[in-house]
């Protein structure tokens, strides 16, 4: 006759053997990397919820536009003659784009559009991948897990969920120009990511030869990544700026060579219609002429204050960016670049701001770099090096709470930007000359209609560059220097 303890044993064996099965399968995989694997699953389904939150109904709409181009143009019609139907809206960039989006005239829009969302997806992770790869190691986390949360959170953005619902390319055109900040950072350390074995292909690659290739076929694709080159050419980085002009001049006579028709038309007459995109006053244009438009409850911008306030933002971005760079931020300076762009171009679309997602990264960064400063710091009295290397600092220490507060501020920006973009406060109070003055809700309707705007210039005044982030940077005369004395 069986004993309780037998019946409790024959009534666990089921049991046990499941889980020596499930060890069986799981031997050899860090549990660590399963709860990562959560996480990242927790955090993709919360992004796709608050796309659906904060987002807008997305249909394609603007890849409809350029399938429909396209298409009008293989079937032999003039590119900028097409309208899309049911509205007044055609083809707006450069007959260069146009032969790179002329494959997908053989696709269903549906199917061009979902390609373009994965190539987006896919280009943001590689860029993604590339910014935060000095940062996560340092801090010794995971790369993949680093960036397989930053995707969806990046998505989840207006820029990022913008671009992809309505088949833009700014993702796209995003990459290209950082591609060119990884190729810089390769050139300036080059000897360190091949061996002398390796072919003159993976020299090439990793020499980073090719930088400002990137930058010069996103400005034949769309002529305001034209900042960057000005920006290489203020910082004196000389062959950079040459590839980028030879690019350019390359790719759009090449151009001219094989649709002059096209290029004639568009350089001739289209680059200077500037309705061909729509009102400046428009909600979602969030550049300074739509912030003046809107301001001036004007569905024109007032033409020479916008000019004098241009003129300003951009003598302050390239000046900023500059200086980050002389510090030894070159991921800021590019990103202060981006955004001095996004202010000062006639038009940007909401879709267009996707530089807020390197200065959420800047800005969280810097937090961190100041909270792992403060637990270094000394925390006896006196002076001189005992004491930070303060001189004439006698009989005082930091006070207790400095350590935990260093680096809140930048913390708390990196955090409100983010919810400012996720949350996307302007459609509330989108409103359009001459049905509704922009002023219907009041002076905070107003401000959360400009929102986006204002933000954009505030980065560009005041967004911190973190001394030393990319030291390689400085050049290599001091690169060497700093290895000859053993600081390296």
């Amino acid at each position: 006759m069986p004993t309780a303890v037998g019946r409790r044993a024959d009534r666990l064996a089921p049991i046990q053997r499941v889980s020596r099965g499930i060890d069986r399968v799981t031997r050899g995989i860090d549990r660590r990397n399963v709860v990562r694997g959560a996480i990242v699953a927790a955090v993709a389904y919360a992004a796709w919820l608050a796309i659906g939150t904060f987002g807008r109904p997305y249909n394609f709409f603007d890849m409809k536009i350029y399938h429909g181009a396209v298409v009008w143009w293989a079937s032999g019609h003039e590119l900028y003659e097409f309208i899309a139907p049911e509205t007044t809206l055609g083809f707006t960039y450069p007959p260069f784009a146009g032969l790179v989006m002329l494959p997908m005239a053989q696709l269903p829009i549906g199917v061009a559009g979902l390609v373009n969302a994965a190539a987006s997806i896919a280009a943001l992770a590689l860029v993604l991948a590339g910014l935060l790869r000095p940062i996560v190691d340092r801090l010794g986390w995971p790369l993949w897990f680093t960036v397989a949360l930053a995707v969806p959170l990046a998505v989840a953005i207006e820029p990022g969920r913008e671009t992809l619902g309505y088949g833009q390319v700014n993702i796209l055109l995003f990459a290209l120009i950082m591609a060119d900040l990884i190729g810089l950072r390769w050139r300036s350390r080059r000897g360190t990511h091949y061996a002398a074995t390796d072919g003159p292909l993976l020299r090439f690659l990793y020499g980073g030869a090719w930088a400002g290739a990137g930058i010069g076929l996103a400005t034949a694709v769309k002529l305001t990544p034209a900042l960057f080159i000005a920006y290489l050419l203020i910082t004196r980085q000389w062959r950079v700026a040459a590839t980028a002009i030879g690019t350019t001049i390359g790719v759009t006579v090449g151009t001219f060579a094989i649709v002059g028709d096209e290029s004639r038309t568009y350089f001739g007459s289209v680059l200077w219609q500037t309705e061909r995109v729509g009102a400046a006053d428009m909600t979602p244009n969030q550049s300074l002429a739509g912030l003046l438009a809107r301001l001036y409850d004007s569905i024109e911008t007032p033409g020479l204050l916008w000019l004098a306030f241009s003129v300003l933002v951009l003598a302050l971005g390239l000046s900023r960016a500059a200086s980050s760079r002389a510090d030894g931020d070159e991921l800021t300076a590019f990103t202060l670049v981006g955004l001095t762009a996004n202010v000062i171009s006639p038009i940007s679309w909401t879709h267009h701001l996707v530089w807020v997602i390197p200065a959420i990264i800047v800005l969280a960064d810097a937090a961190v770099r100041r909270r792992e400063a403060s637990r270094g710091m000394p925390q006896r009295t006196g002076s001189g090096p005992a004491f930070g290397g303060l001189p004439g600092v006698n009989g005082l220490r930091p006070p207790i709470w400095y350590p935990t507060l260093t680096g809140l501020r930048h913390g708390v920006a990196a955090i409100g930007l983010y919810l400012l973009f996720l949350i996307s406060p302007i459609w509330p109070y989108e409103h359009q000359l001459p049905e509704m003055s922009h002023y219907q809700d009041g002076l905070f309707g107003a401000l959360m209609e400009n929102s986006l705007a204002l933000a954009l210039i505030l980065l560009v005044a005041a967004l911190p560059w973190r001394p030393g982030a990319e030291p390689a940077f400085y050049g290599d005369r001091l690169a060497r220097a700093v290895v000859v004395n053993g600081h390296r």
